[in-house]
């Protein structure tokens, strides 16, 4: 479907209006959280809560462990806004509309993007409940959120995407796991569309293109935050192994299981991260 751009930042615009009413501050850094992992909101001090049906023109979260909310104010002496559920291409939404919260933080300027993510581990030693920081992405499987006209107010028509993860922050993320004695990997994330989870023979067609984990969001929202000029850190919770990897059939509820028994770990990171964060 081809959008009409002029409506589309109107509506952006709109929805920053509407969040900019209730902003204390403008945040440092916009945090997108992922299946189970929506407690780290719990670690924002003095939080201000926006339900997502507050917001002119945000989608709906539809997916269990999702709640809908924008959390807003400081972790680690650092201001943040944090997405407490996101959107996906497989709940039915056009790529303008998974990515349409990504739009709106830049447009409210904000400069970095932490997002996270369950992932499934493809590589051998990605066992449930690994942290892995995003060095790339593959995303062959994923339609650009770039197509159609090019909204000129946030970039060029063709973006270079050398760098979507920044090398600066994963450095950063690294010194701070070292830090708090949490034990991290790197690797490169696949998208898929979903909702399904991927085949085994997908799976190994994956790897053998480089995969290390495959999972159903975090590249559109990273290629739009390139697109803005936003710098971005991604980090993976491995919450199962890859189709054909384990001994069990994949389901929704074991990822959210491990998501939240791995989060304190995870919490523990981020915290650090946004800590050592230099802005």
């Amino acid at each position: 479907m081809i959008i009409d751009t002029e409506q589309y930042v109107n509506q952006i615009d709109e929805a920053v209006t509407a969040i900019q009413a209730k902003l204390p501050f403008t945040p440092d850094i916009a945090i997108v959280l992922g299946s189970g992992l929506g407690p780290l909101a719990d670690e924002v001090e003095q939080p201000i809560v926006i339900d997502y049906s507050e917001i002119p023109h945000f989608p709906r979260s539809t997916v269990a462990g999702h709640e809908g909310k924008l959390v807003i104010g400081t972790v680690s002496g650092k201001h943040v806004i944090v997405m407490k559920g996101r959107f996906h291409y497989y709940e039915g939404y056009d790529m303008d509309m998974v990515t349409f919260p990504t739009r709106v933080f830049a447009r409210l300027g904000i400069k970095y993007l932490l997002v996270t993510n369950a992932a499934g581990g493809v590589r051998e030693d990605l066992n449930p409940g690994t942290i892995m920081l995003i060095t790339d992405h593959l995303s062959y499987m994923c339609p650009s959120p770039l197509r159609g006209s090019n909204l000129d107010e946030f970039g060029p028509r063709f973006k270079d995407m050398t760098e979507v993860y920044s090398h600066a922050l994963i450095a950063m993320a690294k010194k701070a796991a070292a830090s708090v004695n949490v034990s991290i990997t790197e690797g490169i994330y696949a998208f898929f569309r979903g909702p399904q989870y991927e085949t085994p023979a997908e799976i190994r067609g994956i790897r053998t293109l480089g995969a290390d984990a495959v999972g159903m969001s975090t590249v559109p929202e990273a290629i739009v935050a390139r697109h803005s000029g936003m710098t971005t850190l991604g980090i993976s919770l491995i919450t199962n192994k890859a189709a054909g990897l384990g001994q069990t059939e994949l389901n929704h509820a074991e990822v959210t299981q491990t998501a939240q028994e791995a989060e304190r770990n995870l919490v523990k990171l981020v915290k650090e991260i946004l800590k050592e964060w230099n802005l």
